[in-house]
């Protein structure tokens, strides 16, 4: 596929590197030669300079024959315009924009039929809220991300040396789990995955991922012994599209404050906030911390732009007494630096935003695509489809379809309802089916059985 990435920052250059790596033919523009030539020097793909919203800069990049294009440059307004620009010019390329103001997002109409023409509008700051607020949600959870519109929930737990898991094998657990519905579908030791089986045993320190549906999720954390305390007092560091987005959505239920560095931010939060306490200074300021009783608080979030100052606020809140702390990491190598820091959990906003565009990459009908293990594992939603020859799952017993090593069954969905996934269970069309899959050299395994009649008819046409 030929892509065409507009903008080479942070987001556009994870997405350049994700992309290329699985045979794609990638093109960035960005009007920073610097970050191209960085690129350029670590992937094999073709940058130019120049505003990605000109049409001879486009015309350069061979827009006419792209596939699809990623606008995810800084600027909201350079995204929309250049692909209202490539709507207008061009017929081919399916667009996909990066949208960060609230302003926008919250009016329906402005990128609905009639309104700027973009086929996907992508949001990472509110999925990135969303990872957080689940993860409030279900507290004692390392992760947890949804499936099937809600349904299903992928989460996973770390065995406690003293908790009900630990020893235990797969097998043992199976009056605990709703019979064919709840799955164990990964074992992470030591970031190593192990085989899943019914033989498989949990040790100490393990992460176990799970799918469950939706309303069994808090009932089986519970009868595992991994459901927390509910976190109710949270201090968000950070007041930026994040933080704003956050506090709205816990302000009703919980207590919560916003430290702000930026004074006139401050202020504006402060007025479009309802409940939340905003606090102009610095979150790493140790004297504003103990002020705040940061040895009372539940759950310090660090969620600014610098990862930096992420780091040393959470490391400095847990220092002092705070239940637990959350940091968003923009460079996935600064991910290394937190053992021994006590930072509990860290959130990875480039790697949320190239699950959302992955989906619209694949070449099968992919309905949702969470990236797992900083962004080594999938945990894919593919929709059953007839017309793939023999390679198409429909008709066949979950036993029959051969699927490689390291790739999980872990949710089925028909008609909106989650069924169980026994060895004679026969798939039908429009089924959705949720895999988790331990390495990403898998998933053309998988697009194979899942591809549709229209994509077929898509790639003949080419």
């Amino acid at each position: 596929m030929k892509i065409l990435i507009l903008g080479a920052g942070r987001t556009g250059a994870s997405v350049a590197e994700a992309l290329a790596s699985e045979a794609n033919e990638i093109v960035v523009i960005d009007v920073n030669s610097v970050l191209l030539d960085t690129l350029k020097e670590r992937l094999n793909i073709t940058t130019i300079f120049g505003n990605a919203a000109h049409p001879h800069i486009l015309e350069q990049a061979d827009v006419r024959n792209t596939d699809l294009v990623i606008a995810v440059t800084d600027r909201d307004e350079t995204n929309m315009l250049a692909c209202t620009i490539i709507n207008k010019l061009y017929s081919r390329p399916k667009t996909i924009a990066r949208i960060r103001a609230i302003d926008y997002l919250k009016n329906p109409k402005l990128f609905g039929p009639e309104g700027i023409p973009i086929d996907i509008v992508i949001s990472p700051e509110q999925s990135v809220m969303e990872s957080i607020r689940n993860l409030i949600e279900l507290p004692g959870v390392l992760y947890v991300s949804d499936f099937a519109g809600g349904l299903v929930r992928l989460f996973s737990v770390k065995v406690m040396a003293d908790g009900f898991l630990t020893g235990k094998q797969i097998k043992t657990l199976k009056g605990r789990l709703t019979e064919g519905k709840i799955r164990v579908v990964a074992i992470f030791r030591d970031g190593v995955a192990l085989p899943v089986n019914g033989e498989a045993m949990m040790a100490a320190d393990d992460e176990v991922f799970f799918f469950a549906p939706r309303l069994e999720v808090r009932r089986l954390l519970k009868d595992l012994g991994c459901l927390e305390k509910p976190l109710k007092r949270i201090i968000i560091a950070g007041g930026g599209h994040i933080g704003k987005r956050l506090a709205q959505a816990l302000e009703k239920d919980h207590y919560v404050k916003i430290i702000e560095r930026d004074g006139k931010r401050a202020k504006k939060i402060a007025n479009d906030l309802e409940r939340t306490i905003v606090i102009h200074g610095d979150c790493g300021d140790e004297t504003l911390l103990l002020e705040e009783s940061i040895d009372k608080t539940d759950l310090f979030c660090a969620i600014t732009e610098s990862d930096g100052e992420n780091i040393i606020s959470a490391s400095l809140a847990k220092a002092h007494g705070a239940r637990k702390a959350i940091c968003i990491l923009n460079h996935l190598c600064y991910n290394k630096l937190l053992p021994g820091t006590g930072i509990d959990l860290a959130v990875l906003p480039n790697v949320e935003t190239l699950g959302s565009i992955l989906k619209h990459v694949r070449s099968c009908d992919i309905a949702q695509i969470s990236l797992l293990c900083n962004g080594t594992a999938e945990a894919i939603e593919a929709v059953a489809h007839k017309g793939n020859g023999e390679n198409s799952v429909v008709g066949r017993k979950v036993d029959t379809v051969k699927l490689p090593e390291g790739v999980v069954l872990g949710a089925l969905i028909r008609d909106n309802e989650v069924i169980s996934i026994h060895h004679d269970r026969v798939f039908e069309e429009g089924d959705h089916v949720v895999m988790f899959t331990l390495d990403k050299k898998l998933v053309p395994s998988i697009e194979e059985k899942f591809r549709s009649l229209s994509y077929l008819h898509d790639r003949n046409l080419n």
